[in-house]
This record gives C-alpha cells, structure tokens and sequence, in this order.
C-alpha cells in the first residue's frame, strides 16, 4: 500500500468513533471523513452531465423523422450519484451507489425483481465513457465510473452472478458492500482501485 493510501486510511482510523459511526452506512459521509484535509473530494450529485443529451447532434433525415416538442427540452442528462476527484490534478471517477432488494435466506427468488443493476450498465456505452473520460480528465485507458452495490442484491446469488459476468475482468470497478456498518472494505477497494486511476 503506497503512502497516499496509508494517510487515507491513518484518517479514518484516527477519526472518533462517535463521528465515524455516523459515516459508517452513508457512501458520502465515509469518504467525507477519509478525504478531510486531503487532495480528494467527494461531490454529491455532480451537476456536469445534467443537459448531455438535450443539443446532441442528430443527422437532418433523423431530425426530420423524431417528434420535435413546441417547448424545446432543457434537461435530459445523466445523474451520477457522487465524483471523486483529485483537486490537484482535475482527475474525476463517477460514482453510482446502487442499493436494491435480492433473494436471501427466508426469502424467494422473485425478491430479486428489480433492474438498478441493469440501469447501472448505461456508464459501459461507448458515448458515455468518452463524455466521463473527458469531464473527468481520464485517459482513453480507463474505466470512468465506480459501482457500489449496497442492500441484499450484494448477497443475491442470481444477481452477484450476473454483475460479476457483467463487469469481467474489471473487477476494480464495482463493489459489494454488504455490511454497510463497517467501512474498511469500502475504503480498501478504493485505495486498490480508485484512487490510483486519481493519481
């Protein structure tokens, strides 16, 4: 572990535990308490991919073809959940926090129902991973978005199946966390795999 990640993780541990337990089940108040007084920042609802879509160019036959409404569209965009950035060098990762019911013990298989998961899938389409890249300040090497998956989907075995296939060998770039009243995996996933593409 390289010595930015021990001072992030020397910040948590030093934090009271009073404070820390607060962070310990929100995705914002957790990385809140690890980037004080750091580089990092963690931003709640970036605002930079709010309008996207609204002036995306179309060629004149699919203008012609498509409803075109009286009042012209202002917002259409994309809502990540959190950034991460890096406010030295600009580097920003894109974050979804995904929490959605799963079939566990006593439940059924139907409790899986539900396509969070599914939806999350939208930041692998090659217009979106060029845009996050861009606004991100990201090479064309790297993966522009972090998913973090919280509730019992983490433990469904139907849909732990379907996001480890999903996401292959980019096992760096979603997250299971189970037990939202401890951190440390979190944190440790990031410094493995996050804050390195931040640097």
């Amino acid at each position: 572990m390289g010595s930015d990640a021990n001072r992030l993780r020397k910040k948590w541990q030093d934090y009271s535990g009073e404070d820390a337990s607060k962070a310990e089940s929100s995705f914002l108040e957790t990385f809140q308490v690890v980037f004080q007084d750091t580089e990092y920042i963690v931003r709640p609802r970036p605002k930079e991919f709010n309008t996207i879509y609204v002036d995306f160019p179309l060629d004149t036959q699919t203008l012609n073809e498509i409803y075109t409404p009286p009042k012209p569209i202002t917002k259409h965009g994309v809502f990540p959940d959190y950034a991460i950035g890096n406010t030295k060098n600009k580097k920003t990762v894109y974050i979804e926090v995904k929490r959605q019911d799963g079939w566990v013990e006593g439940g059924k298989r139907s409790d899986g129902r539900g396509n969070a998961h599914e939806r999350s899938c939208k930041f692998f389409t090659p217009g979106l991973q060029k845009i996050l890249r861009q606004y991100g300040n990201l090479g064309d090497d790297i993966l522009p978005f972090w998913t973090v998956f919280q509730g019992d989907i983490t433990r469904d075995p139907c849909r732990v199946r379907e996001i480890t296939c999903w996401y292959g060998d980019l096992k760096g770039h979603f997250f299971f966390w189970r037990d939202t009243s401890n951190p440390e995996p979190l944190i440790s996933h990031f410094e493995e795999y996050i804050q390195p593409l931040l640097i």
